[in-house]
């Protein structure tokens, strides 16, 4: 029998029916004790729920059903011969990743006899591993309560955590049995946050297996995020993953999303701050902003001075540092976020940093101000931007790994990152020659150079400190000026092969522009030698782009029609062309032309030159316009700026029309090499035949 008939048999018939007829046609006696599964892969039982899934070329395999393979493995797991429960509890822990035989074992009490074997503890690792991963997988279904396990059972496997001489093996499933019962319910997390040391966990970090590491990680973000608080030992762990992350290879995708949650837990402690605005009537809070201008400025005893003398002198420091309310620099501290977080930061850098803190206001107060670079209004939208790149307030996702290395190496993250980055703000702005007009584009560059900065990994504040300042104004323009070529793709040589195949028809059609433009025809004016502009004259091309019709007009006329124009010139009596100096009016009147009437001229020359047209136009545009279409009647090549812009901006819709169907498509460097012909064409399958 084929497997395709089989399979639509399973589709139409009972299983049960099927399963009898696969029995009887290979004279297999009791058609109840087998079942279906599939071969390759997760090894699942074919059930009545899910043999719709079946798709052609699934391969099945007949074997026993789930309730004889629970009651074998039950007995041979109770076995007095060590050597059958040792093969009885391996093979458990493969087949229980089957929820049809996890719910047979189940009904049978089997995990409670994995749990008494492990509060016993008298079997071997190698059987005491297999015990415990078949517990993890039979549990992993849902079908049995967490709640349900003994203290006995969770001392026990905890034990096994908290052990230093043990088998890896063990401690790496004991470690993911704890992670799920710390997960499932509150009560279990107290038993288990009392029975494992965060010591001890901290300690599996330190190991060179990094299985065991990843699960002690699992184990501790576990414990972390349904505490709700940070333990003291965080940052003793932070270190500690500093090591593994300068250490390892590479770090594995599991380890990199819990390193991920835990900087995200950290950082989000400052989220109350953030969220939190200044209070105007906390004296804590005031006596910080005063602080802060007392320390930018060495003033005389405020005691001494009158009531309105000092207020006065507090709005003019105020002023200096930037606030926007210098009257009630309070105000500019109300908007969340960044709340009182911006507040800390600026503190921070005054009290840690107190030279580069003068420096900066100093320097600023100095310049005119316009040019002046506001440190307060500078770090409050700083510390926004700070808290939107590490995502401080948003919950850690559950798929997320981008964790920062730098985060590792240092207790402060943010207030840290906050002191270079003023001082980088403070040097892209002279970089820039900003004034207060340009304050969001230099903030724009500023969050640029810190992502593109923290995207390199630094692992080190020496290093980021060194990489963002190298990356400076020019080289971000330089980069953006990369990437737009690269996202355009108009590096990729055959994407510039396509722009040469494109560029004849588009230069026809910008020719055909030009001539049409010379036809609607164009108004000038005249010079004298007194250089008044006192006439006006039109020139326009004929519709058969044969003859150059032109003649004085009146200034009300604004396109008068071809008769009107008196004289002509015939196209094929042009001889020539000429621009700027070489214009004969340029040259009769030398010395007295400007720069900018010299780059308006241009002539043509026509009966065997001893004649001349000469053109002052009324703009550059219409100078490229006429002295284009005029080289496209004399047959030459278009030279002007207008046209090569024009058919960059041509060139560059086109090919994105043209890619339009190839996004996010990866376009090789090189055509794909064409395969040889098969050697014949005899593949051809008739579908009109059926099988029956």
């Amino acid at each position: 029998m084929s497997w395709k008939c089989l399979i639509r048999k399973i589709v139409k018939k009972p299983l049960s029916a099927v399963i009898k007829e696969v029995c009887d046609g290979w004279n297999l006696p009791g058609p109840e004790n087998y079942a279906l599964q599939y071969a390759d892969g997760v090894q699942t039982y074919i059930t009545e729920s899910n043999r719709l899934d079946i798709k052609n070329g699934c391969i099945l395999r007949l074997t026993k059903a789930p309730g004889r393979c629970a009651e074998d493995l039950y007995k041979g797991i109770q076995s007095s011969d060590a050597g059958v429960r040792c093969d009885s509890l391996k093979e458990l822990a493969s087949v229980s990743t089957d929820v049809t035989f996890a719910q047979e074992f189940i009904s049978r009490d089997g995990h409670l006899l994995l749990v008494k074997i492990v509060e016993d503890s008298n079997e071997s690792n190698v059987i005491m591993t297999h015990t415990l991963t078949g517990f993890m997988e039979l549990m992993d279904h849902g079908i049995v309560s967490w709640e349900n396990l003994s203290s006995v059972f969770i001392k026990k496997i905890a034990s096994f955590v908290n052990a230093k001489p043990t088998d890896a093996s063990i401690q790496q499933v004991s470690l993911d049995i704890l992670e799920n019962m710390v997960l499932s319910s509150h009560s279990l997390f107290l038993q288990v946050k009392q029975e494992v040391t965060m010591e001890r966990l901290i300690a599996h970090l330190q190991v060179t297996n990094q299985q065991i590491q990843t699960k002690a990680m699992a184990l501790l973000m576990a414990l972390l995020q349904t505490a709700g608080d940070l333990d003291r030992q965080v940052l003793k762990m932070c270190i500690l993953l500093q090591n593994i992350i300068h250490s390892s290879g590479s770090v594995q995708d599991e380890m990199a999303h819990y390193l991920y949650v835990l900087q995200s837990v950290t950082l989000n402690h400052l989220e109350p701050r953030m969220r939190s605005p200044l209070d105007c009537y906390n004296q804590e809070q005031r006596d910080i902003l005063h602080g802060l201008r007392q320390a930018a400025f060495e003033t005389e005893s405020e005691n001494s001075l009158s009531h309105e003398r000092r207020r006065s002198l507090c709005a003019k420091e105020f002023k200096k540092l930037g606030f926007s309310n210098n009257s009630n620099p309070g105000q500019d501290l109300v908007r969340t976020p960044p709340g009182l977080l911006a507040l800390d930061t600026m503190y921070y850098f005054a009290t840690c940093y107190p030279d580069a803190y003068s420096r900066f206001v100093l320097e600023n107060s100095s310049r005119e101000d316009k040019h002046e670079c506001p440190f307060a209004r500078s770090s409050i939208q700083l510390t926004l931007i700070l808290c939107e790149i590490l995502r401080i307030g948003e919950p850690p996702s559950e798929t997320r790994s981008d964790y920062h290395p730098i985060f590792f190496s240092q207790d402060r993250l943010l207030e840290e990152l906050f002191c270079v980055c003023i001082q980088l703000l403070n040097k892209t702005w002279k970089e820039m020659r900003a004034t207060q007009e340009d304050f969001d584009k230099v903030m724009q560059v500023v969050r640029e150079q810190i992502t593109r900065t923290l995207s390199s990994k630094p692992t080190s504040l020496e290093l980021f400190k060194n990489k963002v300042n190298a990356l400076n104004y020019s080289e971000i323009l330089k980069l953006r000026q990369t990437e737009r070529l690269h996202q355009e793709e108009t590096l990729a040589p055959p994407v510039l092969e396509l722009k040469e195949r494109l560029k004849p028809e588009l230069l026809e059609l910008i020719r055909q522009q030009r001539l049409n433009r010379l036809c609607q025809g164009t108004m000038f004016r005249k010079i004298s030698s007194r250089r008044r502009q006192d006439k006006l004259w039109y020139c326009r091309l004929s519709p058969n782009h044969k003859m150059l019709h032109y003649g004085d007009v009146e200034e009300d006329m604004d396109n008068p029609p071809i008769e009107t124009l008196q004289e002509k010139i015939p196209v094929a009596d042009i001889k020539g062309l000429l621009t700027g100096k070489d214009c004969p009016h340029m040259k009769e009147n030398k010395g007295k032309q400007n720069k900018e009437v010299l780059d308006l001229a241009f002539s043509i020359t026509y009966d065997v030159e001893e004649y001349s047209l000469n053109f002052i136009a009324p703009s550059r545009t219409d100078f490229c316009l006429w002295t284009d279409g005029l080289s496209v009647l004399l047959g030459r090549d278009m030279s002007s700026e207008s046209m090569r812009s024009e058919l960059e901006i041509l060139l560059s819709m086109e090919i994105k029309l043209r890619l339009l169907d190839l996004e996010n498509v990866p376009i090789p460097e090189s055509a794909p090499v064409v395969p040889k012909p098969p050697s014949n064409y005899n593949f051809c399958y008739d579908f009109s035949q059926t099988e029956q």
